[in-house]
């Protein structure tokens, strides 16, 4: 679990590099571009990684997925998006606080009801404490 938890926090760290990195980008290049770049670079580098045994997925069984797995690549771009449209207009702090508050919000409501089969996670009055003190953390990040 704590490794788990490590790598969580090592994506959520690269995130605010990324976000930076691709909203520095943008100012160069535009929004669309910019979006454009990070994904065509993104696939180049998991097409090199798929030579290397890191994993014991199958690729051929893409063909097997429900149609709404497929979602997953169209709402990567709506993320890149948002986050290069987001950061230059009210900072990489603020940015991710609101991208992490609309995170978990939808991360609870998906394991609440147990999403995409993943298993159900019961939603608690402890998260409810938990989401409102981030929310209000997320808010006095504005002043």
């Amino acid at each position: 679990m704590w490794l788990a938890l490590l790598i969580a926090l090592v994506s959520g760290i690269a995130m605010a590099f990324q976000g930076s990195l691709n909203s520095a980008l943008a100012k160069i290049t535009g929004l669309l571009q910019a979006t454009l770049v990070v994904h065509l670079t993104a696939t180049l580098a998991v097409g090199v990684l798929l030579f290397f045994p890191l994993s014991d997925g199958h690729l051929g069984r893409i063909w097997q997925c429900p149609w709404y797995l497929w979602l997953g690549g169209l709402i990567g771009v709506v993320i890149t998006y948002g986050v290069v449209a987001s950061i230059p207009r009210v900072g990489v702090a603020l940015a991710t606080t609101a991208i992490i508050v609309g995170q978990v919000t939808t991360a609870l409501i998906i394991d609440h009801l147990g999403l995409f089969g993943l298993d159900k996670i019961p939603f608690t009055w402890w998260k409810a404490a938990g989401l409102i003190l981030l929310a209000t953390g997320a808010r006095l990040m504005l002043n």
